[in-house]
């Protein structure tokens, strides 16, 4: 079950590689998506990831989150640097050559491959401790990979369609790799090094939610919508809390 978490957060970059095919309204899919990420991933940070890291690691020794949860900041800050602004997804600009194009895409996808495969260990630490937190965590972060997956096919759209499915079929199952990793070392992760993977992944979360959702919600043509998606990812949260 928690190898099949992580592949499903490869599926949402294929959905949004097939969103720019077969829908117009791309920024609309983007910033819904964006929006209800960005509300179930508040409420993940604050009802289940904090609580359970400091529980895993022991609350004397609090200041561990604190240190691994920067720690996972720094991580995905370093990987983002090489990855395009989501906001070009709808295009790029016109002075850009086919071949930055094409090197942007490649870039692009190298960068969400190993974004993944680190994703991908982390929601599988998650699922170890609780399968319901590894699912809603898989969502939030698998809705933030809808844009990715626009990026990748607007960047490559050039590209011969083998080429580009065969990147996009790539960065897809790196999140299925990372979960792999960690299936394999499972027998070695004792209770305190999965608080430690569970810290970083709140970093991860607030890197995602600080530095991408919330400044693309705030400059978003349609502010409302924003707010009622974001709602809707915390009444989702709110309810699953009813099943645990």
């Amino acid at each position: 079950m928690n190898l099949f978490i992580t592949l499903l957060l490869g599926v949402f970059i294929i959905l949004g590689a097939l969103a720019v095919h077969l829908f117009k309204r791309h920024e609309l899919i983007e910033q819904v998506s964006i929006a209800f990420a960005c509300g179930t991933m508040v409420m993940l940070v604050f009802l289940d990831l904090l609580p359970e890291a400091v529980e895993a690691v022991g609350s004397s020794r609090w200041y561990l989150v604190v240190l691994f949860a920067i720690l996972g900041v720094v991580l995905l800050k370093l990987l983002d640097h090489w990855v395009p602004d989501h906001d070009h997804a709808h295009g790029l600009q016109h002075d850009c050559t086919e071949e930055n194009v094409m090197h942007i895409g490649i870039m692009s996808s190298i960068a969400v491959l190993l974004h993944n495969m680190i994703e991908g260990m982390a929601v599988y630490g998650l699922a170890m401790e609780s399968t319901r937190m590894g699912l809603l965590v898989a969502l939030g972060v698998g809705l933030h990979n809808i844009p990715m997956g626009m990026i990748i096919t607007a960047t490559l759209e050039h590209e011969p369609r083998r080429f580009r499915w065969t990147v996009l079929a790539i960065a897809a199952i790196s999140t299925f790799l990372g979960g792999l990793i960690m299936h394999l070392v499972s027998f070695a992760i004792s209770p305190f090094l999965l608080g430690v993977l569970i810290a970083l992944t709140l970093g991860m979360l607030i890197y995602i939610i600080g530095f991408e959702l919330v400044p693309h919600l705030l400059h978003s043509s349609n502010k409302k919508l924003s707010v009622l998606c974001a709602l809707a990812g915390v009444i989702l949260i709110l309810l699953s809390t009813l099943f645990e």
